[in-house]
């Protein structure tokens, strides 16, 4: 595996002459009126006057756009990404400049070199929060010890299909010689078939992040030797073959164009196709293909279409062996967006073997 690869970070800005600056005493409303206008807005003085203005701009966008519908929510989350991500702040010797800012880890890790830049607002608050996870640890229910995800890496904040996978684990009788996880991410799956015996497992992704922080996470441990990393889409460069292949894909369907982490949400019309013509090629004669999914495309009514009932139909590769389904937890009363499509949502463990 290239130990030299690019990690995805926020770029830093150069930003125009046609800046403005945002303080305790500035107008919040002509500020907003401003960023509509196309103007970018420097925070000044204090780390709190930032989070000011976001939580203004998120008080005018509720006035103005519907945020009932899931596609409605959708519109409403794009036009606030546009405009927060006007909201600019300098950064200096691997700190905020600004009063009582958090201080983030990340910055002197990701930008060694780079003295004086600027960021967006949302990626500082970005940056922050996965500096928290990281050095924090995250508990899994279905792990021993916590995960610390890199920046940039996507990680289960629900854990329903873990717990079906898991489940599963404990009364799978196959041979346990190798493993294939595709898009590994934050090496959860992967995690969980070591736990239950596995050899050694072949974990792939496509985001550099998520490769380097579990090389960087397993460094020269036990792990780092049961489980061997490919930087690459789908299958990367794995040629062998696998007793079991798993897979949790994106459970949505992409509407627009999608950029790094997004990979993790949203997918498009291609992978599922690619997937199964590659995993038919990897799956070893009796071995087992396990796909993590959901029906939330489907009740939310972002797509009529299953994407492996729609490779079962073909019936050329594979055949159905069982598909196991959990109706998923109710959204918690903390969750301001509405959820009443979360009655209805099942995770899903499809187990497909060759035909």
């Amino acid at each position: 595996m290239n130990s030299n690869i690019q990690i995805n970070k926020p770029t830093p800005i150069v930003p125009g002459d046609d800046l403005i600056k945002f303080e305790s005493t500035t107008d919040v409303r002509e500020t907003i009126y401003a960023m509509k206008d196309g103007k970018s807005v420097l925070i000044t003085e204090f780390y709190s006057n930032g989070m000011l203005l976001l939580k203004e701009l998120h008080k005018h966008l509720k006035n103005r756009l519907p945020n009932k519908t899931f596609s409605e929510q959708r519109a409403y989350r794009a036009a606030y990404h546009q405009l927060s991500n006007q909201v600019l702040v300098k950064i200096k010797k691997h700190e905020v400049v600004l009063k009582k800012a958090p201080s983030i880890g990340w910055l002197e890790k990701l930008y060694p070199d780079n003295n004086s830049f600027f960021l967006t607002f949302p990626q500082v608050q970005g940056l922050n929060s996965a500096w928290q996870w990281f050095t924090n640890g995250i508990k899994v229910p279905v792990l021993r010890n916590k995960i610390h995800p890199f920046y940039g890496t996507y990680f289960p904040t629900r854990f329903d299909h873990l717990i079906l996978f898991d489940n599963w684990l404990k009364r799978y009788e196959g041979p346990k010689k190798s493993a294939i996880d595709v898009g590994i991410g934050s090496g959860v799956l992967s995690f969980q078939m070591v736990q239950h015996g596995f050899q050694k497992v072949f974990g792939t992704d496509t985001n550099p992040n998520a490769i380097v922080g579990l090389q960087e996470f397993m460094g020269d441990t036990k792990l780092s030797r049961k489980i061997e990393l490919f930087y690459g889409n789908l299958f990367a460069t794995i040629e062998k073959e696998a007793e079991l292949i798993v897979f949790n894909p994106p459970w949505l369907p992409a509407a627009s164009p999608i950029e790094n982490i997004d990979e993790a949400i949203y997918y498009n019309k291609n992978l599922f196709p690619k997937f199964f013509a590659e995993a038919n090629n990897r799956l070893s004669k009796d071995g087992k293909l396990v796909v993590l999914f959901s029906n939330l495309a489907e009740i939310t009514n972002v797509s009529k279409e299953h994407p492996i009932e729609k490779e079962l139909a073909k019936g050329v590769r594979f055949k159905l062996e069982k598909c196991l389904k959990k109706t998923v937890k109710t959204a918690s009363d903390k969750t301001k967006r509405n959820q009443t499509w979360r009655a209805a949502e099942e995770v899903q463990l499809w187990v497909l073997t060759k035909v």
